[in-house]
């Protein structure tokens, strides 16, 4: 006994192969080329940064990363609450700036 569903199906896979010979942006290239408002952070009230790092903003988390001169990971800053907090390459707190309100 055969039903509607089994003439559709053959139909449906035929559409899905189409599908998959269209290569579709990955949601990175979606993200840059979106027309939305980038996160914006002021990033001036963090004072301290290691000597020959290169800073790496990144708004949405509201921190910073540091990287050596290499490329390898040197730590990162966050705000919280009144103070910004720097961390060492190992995770561990190496300085604590307070924030005059």
């Amino acid at each position: 006994m055969m039903t509607a569903g089994a003439f559709i199906l053959p139909g449906l896979a035929q559409a899905q192969d189409d599908d998959d010979s269209k290569k579709k942006p990955d949601m990175h290239q979606l993200a840059r080329s979106s027309a939305l408002p980038k996160a914006e952070a002021d990033f001036s009230m963090f004072k301290f940064r290691p000597k020959g790092d290169k800073v790496i903003e990144q708004p949405d988390a509201n921190r910073i990363l540091f990287k050596r001169p290499d490329g390898t990971p040197d730590g990162y800053a966050q705000r919280r609450g009144n103070a910004v907090i720097y961390y060492d390459r190992f995770g561990k707190v190496s300085h604590v700036q307070t924030l005059d309100n």
